[in-house]
C-alpha cells in the first residue's frame, strides 16, 4: 500500500506538489480550506511564465527606488504601515536582504530552480499529454520608454547569445500592437512562455482525479494540529481530525497562522491586480508578452484574452479589490495598447502573493520529522511551481 502524503493548499503550488507526489506513485490527499481549488492567488495571476526573469525584488538601491515610488500618484508600490509585528519584521528582512550579494546569490538560485521548472513543465506536457491551459512559448518582451532604462537593460542581458536588442522600429516590427505604444527600445528573449495559471490547475485536479491515488477534500479549513514531541499525528478539520503520515505545508500567505512552534515562516501578503479583457476580430492583441519596464505592467495574451497585471500593495490581509488601483491599470493598459483588447468588459481581480524578503521561496523540511514546507513564491508561484513540487515529491519519493 502507497504510504500517503497530505498536502495543505489547493491553489498551484499545492496541485503542482500533489501532481509530483502522484507521478513518483504516492498516494495524496489535498486538503483545501475554500470550496474550490485555484479560486485565491492562482485564478487571475500575470500569466507569464518568465523563468529567465526571476531576479529578487530585494536588491541595493531598491529602498530608495521605493521611497521615490510612494511618492508617485500612480505608484507600482503601495505601503501602508500597519500595527502588526509581522509586517515590521517582514520589511526589516526586505531592506537588510537589500545587497547586491544577496541578490546575485538568490538570483542565481532562483534561475536555477526556474529552468528546471521550465523542464519539468515540459515533461508534463509531452510525456502525460498535460494540455488546454492556453500555454505557448511566445517570447517575452522587456519594452523600455526612457533611453536611461533602456541602457540599463542593453547593460544587463541574461543570454546575451539568445536575447535580441530592438530599437523602436524593430519592436514594431516584432509585434504590431506596439504601433501606437510609446516604447523606444527593448529586450526580446524567444524562450519564455505563457499559460493560463487557474486553467493548468483545473487540468492537474482533473489528472490527480482520474489518477485514483488522489483525494480532494475542499471547503476543509485545517484548524488545529495533533502532535506528539516532534512528530504530527492527524490535522483537525472543525470537529472532524484527518490522521496524517506525513504532510506538506503549501497554503501560500495563509501558511504563517498555520506554522507549529519552532516553524519561522517570514512570508507577507503583496497584493497583486489584474484585469482579463476580452479579444475580438477588431482588436490588435499582442503575440508576444510584454513587461512594461518603467511601469511595471505586464501584459499576457492567453487565448482569446488578454491579461494585464500590475502593482504590489503591502498593506496586511486585505483581501478586497481597491477601485482606484484597478481605474489606473485600466488607464495605463489604455494608453500603452488602446488597440489590444475591450477593456471596458475586463474581469478584474485582486489576488495576494505570499512572499519572503529575499524573495526565494521555502522548500523543504522543519523541525517535525514528517512535515515538510513548500511556500513562500511570491510573484512567480505559477513560474516556478512544477520545479518546486517535483523537488519536494523528490524529498518524499
Amino acid at each position: 500500500m502507497n504510504r500517503r502524503v497530505t498536502v495543505i493548499g489547493g491553489g498551484v503550488i499545492g496541485l503542482a506538489t500533489a501532481y509530483a507526489l502522484v507521478r513518483e506513485g504516492l498516494a495524496v490527499d489535498l486538503v483545501e480550506a475554500r470550496g474550490s481549488l485555484a479560486s485565491a492567488t492562482s485564478f487571475a495571476n500575470g500569466g507569464q511564465l518568465s523563468y529567465r526573469y526571476v531576479a529578487p525584488l530585494a536588491d541595493a538601491g531598491v529602498p530608495w527606488q521605493a521611497l521615490g515610488w510612494l511618492l508617485q500618484g500612480e505608484s507600482p508600490l503601495r505601503l501602508r504601515m500597519r500595527l502588526d509585528p509581522a509586517q515590521w519584521r517582514w520589511l526589516a528582512a526586505f531592506v537588510m536582504a537589500c545587497r547586491h550579494t544577496v541578490n546575485r546569490r538568490n538570483a542565481a538560485w532562483l534561475l536555477e530552480l526556474a529552468l528546471h521548472s521550465q523542464a519539468t513543465l515540459a515533461r508534463w506536457r509531452e510525456d502525460d499529454g498535460l494540455q488546454g491551459f492556453a500555454w505557448r512559448r511566445n517570447g517575452k518582451l522587456v519594452a523600455f520608454r526612457t533611453a536611461r532604462a533602456f541602457a540599463h537593460g542593453r547593460e544587463h542581458l541574461l543570454e546575451p547569445d539568445s536575447q535580441q536588442v530592438l530599437g523602436a522600429a524593430e519592436l514594431q516590427a516584432l509585434e504590431p500592437a506596439l504601433a501606437d505604444a510609446p516604447f523606444i527600445g527593448g529586450v526580446f528573449t524567444p524562450d519564455e512562455e505563457v499559460a493560463d495559471c487557474h486553467r493548468f490547475c483545473q487540468r492537474l485536479a482533473e489528472r490527480l482525479q482520474a489518477s485514483g491515488l488522489c483525494r480532494l477534500l475542499l471547503g476543509r479549513p485545517v484548524t488545529g494540529w495533533v502532535r506528539r514531541d516532534d512528530e504530527v499525528l492527524a490535522l483537525e478539520l472543525g470537529s472532524e481530525q484527518l490522521d496524517v503520515e506525513r504532510v506538506v505545508l503549501c497554503a501560500g500567505y495563509r501558511s504563517p497562522g498555520l506554522a507549529l512552534p519552532g516553524m519561522k515562516l517570514p512570508i507577507y501578503p503583496l497584493k497583486g491586480y489584474s484585469l482579463t479583457a476580452p479579444i475580438t476580430a477588431e482588436h490588435l492583441a499582442p503575440q508576444v508578452s510584454i513587461t512594461d519596464y518603467e511601469r511595471k505592467i505586464v501584459y499576457a495574451r492567453l487565448d482569446q484574452q488578454l491579461r494585464v497585471a500590475a502593482m504590489v500593495d503591502i498593506i496586511g490581509f486585505d483581501e478586497s479589490v481597491d477601485a482606484r488601483r484597478l481605474r489606473s491599470m485600466h488607464r495605463l493598459a489604455g494608453e500603452t495598447l488602446p488597440r489590444a483588447a475591450d477593456y471596458e468588459r475586463a474581469v478584474e481581480w485582486a489576488g495576494m502573493r505570499p512572499a519572503t524578503p529575499t524573495g526565494g521561496p521555502i522548500i523543504g523540511g522543519t523541525p517535525y520529522r514528517n512535515v515538510w514546507l513548500n511556500l513562500g513564491h511570491g510573484a512567480l508561484g505559477f513560474t516556478l511551481a512544477c520545479g518546486s513540487g517535483e523537488r519536494l515529491a523528490r524529498m518524499l519519493g
